[in-house]
């Protein structure tokens, strides 16, 4: 979810460059310092802000702009949409609890995404318009390190999702023995503690406390998500050929009339709770495959202005996916959807 990524402290000590220098590279290469900003000093950032502010025809001022509106609106609907989903989602007696609690983990990121990523990022494009905004690295700092906990809690919670879906369909009648709620509820911590603590080592990274080059982090949190990517397509393939398979056996079926309509109604109900995750995944796809596809970009081209300014926006679009997911399950997922409708008919006022 980020691409900005931290340097060692020590590099402005030893590197102290003249106000005029720092200018004159700002003006040639913004993108390259926008991206490593945090290696520089205060007079750096000035410097960027001049050529921002000087230059606001072009792309990189106007970006800047653009994504501060969008994500002013995205984090509003993110909000309000997700705390609607959690209180349904919560309501909903029919789901089975180990789904429960993997949407809820879900839907909790979306939310914290709505109330602490967007407002975060807001902030940090605005220190890129506004000079002397005070601590701007320790802010941009703290940022990074939410965005990457609520990331990796959203690549590992979709991909435990498709997990579910798969067992679902896959063990079948011995789903239930082996797929428990606590054994969920347990999983669902190891992904939020899991995230914390890859997210603590950008903290370190930050601190100075692990020396590695900026690249090569950021190689593997490309890896990780993109491993996310890869096992969720796997799975939904071999979903899509299960269903196929049982679908096949119950038409082959030569049993009483009752015991076929009940395996054609356990079926059905599975395929269709497959086919609402998938659409999850989907989108999540959509969202989050432009900003890998700029990552790669920025290993292989390096930091520039283009891959900077394509970046703000893979990074809204990113976001666009909090505001997209509680849709998904009002849209697909008709138990969610009928509790939702419950909830807005006792909100909404009644004309009758």
């Amino acid at each position: 979810m980020s691409f900005t990524r931290f340097s060692q402290p020590g590099y402005v000590e030893q590197n102290i460059f003249h106000e005029q220098t720092l200018s004159a590279r700002a003006q040639t290469e913004p993108g390259r310092y926008l991206i490593e900003k945090r290696r520089i000093t205060p007079e750096a950032f000035n410097a960027i802000y001049k050529f921002c502010t000087m230059t606001q025809g072009n792309a990189l001022y106007s970006s800047l702009i653009v994504n501060i509106v969008f994500n002013a609106f995205l984090c509003y609907t993110a909000i309000m949409l997700n705390i609607i989903t959690i209180h349904a989602i919560r309501k909903t007696s029919s789901l089975p609890n180990p789904l429960k609690t993997l949407l809820l983990s879900l839907a909790v990121s979306d939310l914290s995404v709505g109330l602490l990523c967007q407002p975060l990022y807001i902030g940090d494009l605005v220190m890129l318009l506004v000079p002397n905004t005070g601590n701007s690295v320790t802010f941009i700092g703290f940022f990074d390190i939410v965005s990457q906990l609520l990331s990796y809690a959203s690549f590992f919670g979709v991909t435990a999702l498709t997990v579910d879906r798969f067992l679902a369909i896959h063990l079948h009648l011995r789903y239930q023995e082996i797929v428990t709620h606590k054994r969920v509820v347990a999983v669902v911590i190891f992904i939020w503690v899991f995230s914390a603590f890859l997210s603590f080592l950008m903290l370190s990274f930050y601190l100075g406390w692990l020396s590695v080059n900026w690249v090569t982090l950021l190689a593997v949190s490309a890896g990780i998500e993109v491993s996310c990517l890869i096992t969720s397509a796997l799975l939904y393939c071999k979903i899509y050929l299960a269903v196929r398979h049982h679908a096949n056996q119950i038409h082959a079926l030569q049993v009483q009339q009752d015991a076929q309509d009940n395996e054609m109604a356990n079926a059905s109900r599975l395929r269709k709770s497959a086919i609402g995750t998938f659409y999850v995944y989907l989108v999540f796809l959509a969202c989050y495959l432009p900003a890998n596809c700029n990552n790669v970009a920025a290993i292989i081209t390096g930091a520039s202005t283009t891959v900077w300014v394509l970046s703000r926006y893979t990074l809204t679009l990113v976001f666009l996916n909090s505001s997209l997911n509680p849709l998904i399950y009002f849209w697909k997922m008709r138990h969610i959807q009928h509790t939702v409708l419950d909830i807005l008919r006792k909100i909404l006022p009644s004309h009758n």
